[in-house]
């Protein structure tokens, strides 16, 4: 269930921020650039983040002003605007003090914050971040002008279409479900002239003087093959915030919430709170299958919007009546996509043969895929390899497919299910050379 969304009003802005926990002390996640603090509980990976953080902490999340749900502005706002923001929002959720998390753009407005207000912040953690945005001849670390003009060349020509996401987050760049989240948040987080404003405005920061003036607590945090933001720059302001500590973890990954989320949230609990606690997973087997219709892009173009939509709430009522009719549980649809688990392996092969054959009737060819593992039971959602395995073995599947691992065709042994042998392959992200079988 996603937190309740209220306004704090600086000058005459409104911004848009929740709160989440009751920990012992207040916790204020400072985004980067953009966000959408509601469309972001949308992703299970940022939903359990946020509530690992808010696991030991009372934690304020908030759109900067411009972005997400808080007020949309003629003029590009100056880091010293935004940063009034962040004490406004303090002011409305009721925190006198508060550690700031400040991750990619949001760290140079963390850094004025921590100077400029000492007695209101406690400790500063910085993620994947830095002091100045671009190269010069005495920071070698920013991004170079060349490159800055290319991102936003792409970024005027992609932008809602989740342009960004395999610069931001390449371990994830062949997993469909999260590009369809990422291409809306795109769209939701701002337009696509707010979004090249922004980034303007983020090639002007330098905080590089601010460094020495920072005398709190400071925990300094940077994957080290980061694609967007140089290890450097953090490296740049560990040697000049005194008394700071800097972890360098393995990745190149810039989401803050991608690869190892516990790692990283382990790393910021044990420095503000000088323990780190394993979070209990809950986990359970099942058969998890993916469905998405075949060729959907072109199909939706072909039909328009009206029809598409009419088509695609027709197929999913044929989903859902076949998940009822096998006992599978459906977890979530993005796009034309549909992610169910059941607890058996012939029913879940029963279902998706049947859904196979009913969708045909109103012109959908779909293509499925399914595994049988450990699941990890998220809030409304599952994660661990096995879910990634089955959206793999789904993805290899033609027109009108259900492919299925060998660890399914092996359970179902005597069911009378027959199976064609499609061979050993690699499914991308996933080690080891995997059996796949064609449902027959």
């Amino acid at each position: 269930m996603q937190p309740k969304t209220s306004y704090a009003k600086s000058g005459d802005v409104y911004i848009a921020y929740q709160v989440v926990g009751d920990g012992p002390f207040d916790l204020v996640f400072v985004p980067g650039a953009w966000s959408n603090i509601e469309w972001a509980w949308e992703e299970p990976l940022v939903a359990r983040f946020l509530h690992r953080l808010a696991s030991f902490s009372r934690l304020i999340l908030f759109d900067k002003r411009g972005t997400g749900l808080s007020d949309r502005l003629a003029a590009v706002p100056d880091l010293e605007e935004r940063m009034d923001d962040v004490r406004a929002v303090m002011d409305a959720a009721g925190s006198k003090r508060a550690a700031l998390l400040g991750v990619s753009e949001g760290g140079p407005m963390s850094i004025q914050f921590a100077a400029t207000y000492p007695d209101r912040a406690i400790a500063l953690v910085l993620y994947g971040s830095f002091a100045r945005f671009t190269a010069a001849p005495d920071y070698p670390f920013g991004t170079p002008v060349e490159a800055l003009g290319n991102f936003v060349a792409m970024v005027d020509s992609g932008w809602g279409k989740g342009i960004t996401g395999p610069l931001y987050g390449p371990t994830l760049g062949n997993d469909k479900h999260f590009a369809a989240w990422w291409s809306q948040a795109e769209r939701t987080v701002a337009s696509p002239s707010a979004a090249l404003a922004l980034i303007r405005m983020a090639a002007e920061i330098d905080v590089r003087s601010l460094l020495p003036a920072i005398q709190i607590p400071t925990l300094i945090m940077h994957r080290s093959g980061d694609l967007a933001v140089n290890v450097g720059a953090s490296r740049y302001m560990a040697e000049r915030i005194r008394g700071s500590r800097l972890v360098e973890l393995p990745g190149a990954d810039h989401f803050v919430f991608v690869g190892d989320q516990d790692g990283l949230v382990g790393e910021i609990e044990e420095f503000l709170t000088g323990v780190r606690h394993q979070q209990p997973v809950d986990r359970t087997l099942a058969t998890i299958m993916f469905a998405d219709i075949v060729s959907s892009t072109e199909l939706a173009a072909k039909l328009g919007d009206e029809r598409w939509t009419d088509l695609l709430e027709r197929y999913y009522a044929i989903v859902r009546k076949q998940l009822t009719a096998f006992r599978g549980r459906e977890i979530k649809t993005l796009g034309d996509g549909v992610l169910a688990t059941f607890d058996g392996p012939a029913r879940a092969i029963r279902s998706a043969r049947a859904i196979r054959e009913e969708v045909k009737g109103v012109g959908i060819d779909v293509r499925i895929g399914l595994h049988t593992g450990e699941c990890e039971l998220l809030e409304n959602d599952i994660g661990g390899i096995a879910v990634h395995i089955a959206d793999r073995v789904a993805a290899t599947a033609q027109s009108a497919e259900v492919l299925v691992s060998s660890t399914v065709k092996d359970l179902v042994v005597g069911s009378g299910i027959q199976f064609a042998d499609r061979g050993a392959h690699d499914l991308k992200g996933v080690p080891g050379q995997w059996q796949l079988y064609l449902v027959q």
